[in-house]
């Protein structure tokens, strides 16, 4: 008998002309098919929402990853439960994530999915933290080293806040970050335990890093791009070290960065200057999972989540996550 289930799912209706807004998106029913040979149907229960979606959304040329085409559903990191299997190597029930989010049921080769354990985390929508990427940003593009002083940009968001606690856990001597609000900047040296913090409004980002790190930074972890990059680069000692991750004045902004207008500093203090993307570095995953749950399990470390109810409010709270609205890693809740 044919599966008569629905379900919802968003699509891209229109690109973005700066920021996303709802009306870029429509959320439709659609039907939901029985896997065939070799598929798996899952049932999402939380979906990620990240900043670069917007650059995918607005289809912004030289990104390292595909564009979101109109009238298709976007992908993004998910995680679900099997609800029906084709294939030996996934059973109804298990856990998995994959990247097909922006949907309440994905139907996918089983090769596209990776089963999780579901007691590892109080949550599965623990699975779509970027605590994997600060972690490789930090260890292997920046190259961290124990006395270091980090500095991190936006670093109230989801990557951010992780890699601060983890550059402090991994032993760097001073810790700075910048946000967005005074309530955010208290957020970090209150509850994430950074050593300095600063609202990048207030100010010069230069003069307000400078009083923060006054002997200078050894390692800039950044998500921003602009003047908070540029300021890294005056602020800090011979031979620093830059993990390039996110371009937010970019993407939040919708018009081109001005980035480093004078490479000269750059040429001088011999610096190191590296952008990457996560698809490269997966072999770090089982590594930084058991030391994540450690962690955790020893309270060493905080993780900070927003979670949004509902596919029909996923739009919405994609614009609120560029606007800055929230604190931490944010995701839909989809089912339970």
């Amino acid at each position: 008998m044919p599966n008569s289930t629905t379900g919802l799912e968003v699509r891209l209706r229109t690109r973005p002309t700066g920021l996303p807004v709802p009306d870029d998106f429509e959320l439709v029913e659609a039907p939901v098919p029985d896997p065939a040979p070799g598929q798996v149907l899952v049932r999402n229960l939380f979906m990620s929402l990240d900043p670069a979606m917007a650059w995918l959304a607005a289809g912004e040329p030289g990104l390292p990853l595909p564009r979101y085409e109109l009238g298709e559903v976007p992908y993004g990191d998910a995680v679900g439960e099997v609800t029906a299997s084709a294939d030996p190597s996934l059973a109804e029930g298990d856990l998995v994530v994959h990247r097909l989010g922006w949907r309440e049921y994905a139907l996918a080769p089983a090769g596209a999915l990776r089963r999780v354990d579901r007691a590892a985390y109080p949550s599965p929508s623990l699975y779509l933290g970027f605590g994997l990427v600060a972690y490789v940003g930090l260890m292997e593009i920046a190259r961290l080293r124990p006395g270091d002083t980090v500095f991190v940009s936006s670093a109230a968001g989801a990557t951010g806040g992780m890699a601060g606690q983890i550059a402090r856990l991994k032993g760097a001597a001073r810790v700075v970050g910048s946000a967005g609000t005074p309530g955010k900047v208290a957020h970090l040296t209150g509850r994430l335990g950074f050593d300095a913090a600063f609202d990048r409004h207030d100010g010069r980002v230069v003069d307000r890093l400078r009083e923060a790190a006054p002997d200078g930074i050894d390692v800039y972890f950044d998500n921003v791009g602009g003047e908070q990059l540029r300021a890294a680069v005056e602020v800090m000692k011979p031979h620093g070290r830059i993990a390039v991750c996110g371009a937010l004045n970019r993407q939040c902004g919708g018009r081109p960065d001005s980035g480093l207008e004078d490479l000269l500093p750059v040429l001088a203090k011999r610096l190191t200057l590296r952008g990457f993307t996560l698809s490269e570095h997966l072999g770090r995953a089982a590594e930084f999972g058991e030391q994540f749950r450690g962690w955790l399990r020893d309270g060493a470390i905080h993780y900070d989540e927003t979670v949004i109810d509902g596919l029909a409010n996923a739009p919405q709270a994609l614009a609120d996550l560029l606007r800055g609205t929230f604190t931490g890693k944010t995701v839909v809740r989809l089912g339970s």
